[in-house]
């Protein structure tokens, strides 16, 4: 048991966690925003409600969205816009979730 003036030291997990968590892209801040908006192909967000205009990654999101938010019109799967179906691909976009940090 260490004692009041002693200070601790921190342990190499605790280290490799914070560098981890520095140099990991999340998707989040002002770097993931397009990305999440759905602007360019890649993005989180491929469908758009055409009632609301808020997006969703998937035709079942989209459909638990619609049954809360839209219970009165019926769902229909063709009136849904696709986002990602007029962009190409960016194969030098950095993609979230992916490890390495961008200030080497």
């Amino acid at each position: 048991m260490t004692g009041k003036a002693k200070p601790k030291k921190h342990t190499a997990k605790e280290i490799a966690a914070k560098v981890d968590a520095a140099t990991t892209n999340r998707g989040g801040g002002k770097a993931g925003l397009a990305d999440r908006s759905g602007q360019e192909k890649g993005g989180h967000a491929k469908l758009e409600c055409p009632l609301c205009k808020i997006t969703a990654p998937d035709l079942k999101t989209m459909q638990i969205h619609h049954d809360s938010r839209h219970p009165k019109i019926p769902f229909d799967e063709s009136k849904l816009n696709n986002l990602h179906a007029g962009h190409a691909a960016e194969s030098s976009k950095p993609k979230p979730g992916v490890r390495g940090s961008l200030k080497k």
